[in-house]
């Protein structure tokens, strides 16, 4: 009787915090206050900063210029944050935002994305994670994951039954590769249209993405299978962005057309 209890207030909890769309007007599982979230931005952003040493110069200008004229086209709530921005000495060619205003590219993406446009897609696409409260809903989607597993095991030992063990094993393969992977792939997915549109409405020329795609095929190596990872694959990920790209070039005209025409001026070599 106090498990059923348990269950249904976890239930209406859920059902309470699930009212909510991403900007794309996806149904999302948001169960975690902002609060909470930008202080787990900020002790991520202060970690990162302990374990890469920060890279200031024409390259912080650079990144600092992309990231601020996007800004500028974020709703107000976001974009009235303090916005703060590291470059960080690193060969991988990654970048993050993070609740609370955070923004970090690394040199190793300087390297990959070769022009303004390029580094816009990226940022833009770490900003759209943001903007859609992935963070939120991937904390929330574990939980309740670990939640169900929980009950799972409790039901199962319960049964007494020999092969309870293979079965939470099973149980434990189904949250990781069924769940958690490829929601995070539909994240990816939604950040790389939230940052097109971002990029494009800042007046950053969505067509590059699909280069810079192109480059990270040609300097990532192999890839694991799409269904064991995280991303989607390059040659996935350039498809979406095609079928986004209509949508992105009308709002990148009405950007050019309007006077937002950014000139963020690359460091040397």
């Amino acid at each position: 009787m106090r498990l059923m209890k348990s269950l249904g207030a976890c239930a209406l909890m859920v059902s309470v915090a699930a009212c909510t769309t991403s900007p794309t007007g996806r149904s999302q599982l948001l169960m975690m206050n902002d609060q909470e979230l930008d202080q787990m931005g900020a002790q991520a952003f202060q970690q990162y900063q302990q374990e890469l040493p920060s890279v200031g110069g024409a390259p912080l200008e650079y990144v600092q210029c992309i990231t601020r004229d996007i800004v500028a086209v974020l709703p107000p709530e976001e974009r009235d944050q303090n916005w703060q921005v590291k470059v960080f000495k690193s060969d991988d060619a990654n970048a993050f935002a993070l609740p609370g205003g955070y923004v970090g590219v690394n040199t190793g993406l300087l390297k990959v994305a070769t022009n303004q446009d390029q580094v816009a897609t990226v940022i833009g696409h770490e900003i759209g994670h943001v903007l859609a409260h992935h963070a939120n809903e991937r904390a929330s989607t574990q939980g309740l994951t670990q939640l169900g597993m929980s009950v799972g095991g409790t039901l199962l030992g319960a049964s007494g039954g020999a092969g309870s063990d293979a079965a939470m094993a099973a149980m434990g393969m189904g949250a990781q590769y069924g769940i958690l992977l490829p929601f995070s792939r539909s994240h990816e997915s939604e950040a790389d249209t939230i940052g097109l549109d971002l990029m494009a409405n800042a007046g950053f020329d969505p067509r590059a993405s699909i280069d810079l795609w192109h480059n990270m095929a040609a300097s990532g190596g192999g890839q694991p299978p799409e269904w064991m990872s995280t991303h989607p694959s390059n040659s996935g990920r350039i498809s979406g962005l095609e079928a986004h790209m209509s949508e992105a070039m009308a709002l990148y005209q009405q950007a050019q057309a309007a006077g937002r025409v950014p000139q963020c001026k690359a460091p040397s070599a």
